[in-house]
């Protein structure tokens, strides 16, 4: 049986192979290298971090966050720079999305069989 750090350690590998993720690499480098679109890109990534924050501690976002939200939305479909790199990175979300199911997998399961024994009126304790 193979070590499982070394099978991550090749999926890591696989993954940098992938047109795909190739693709957001290159669509990365160009937004790194136009002023406008780097600085539009930092303000959005630093206001979703904003959005997770104020989740993470219970806030609501009001309207003004909304406003900003489709400001954004309409920035990044104003830049083809911007808006390559999320349909790019869209593409590649679909093979990051499987390989977490797959990877996870064995962990659904022995959630599957706890919920299930517990439906079943069974308690193993330290189970």
């Amino acid at each position: 049986m193979s070590n499982i750090y070394d099978s991550a350690n090749e999926l890591s590998r696989g993954l940098r192979e992938l047109p795909e993720y190739k693709a957001v690499k290159e669509a990365r480098d160009a937004i790194q290298a136009d002023a406008e679109a780097s600085k539009i890109f930092a303000d959005y990534i630093a206001f979703q971090h904003e959005i997770q924050v104020m989740a993470q501690t219970g806030q609501m976002p009001d309207a003004s966050f909304q406003e900003k939200m489709e400001s954004y939305g309409k920035q990044i479909q104003g830049n083809s720079l911007l808006s390559a790199f999320f349909a790019k990175q869209q593409q590649l979300s679909i093979y990051l999305s499987d390989i977490e199911k797959i990877v996870f997998e064995p962990i659904s399961e022995l959630f599957k069989i706890r919920i299930y024994l517990i439906k079943s009126g069974i308690f193993l304790r330290n189970f």
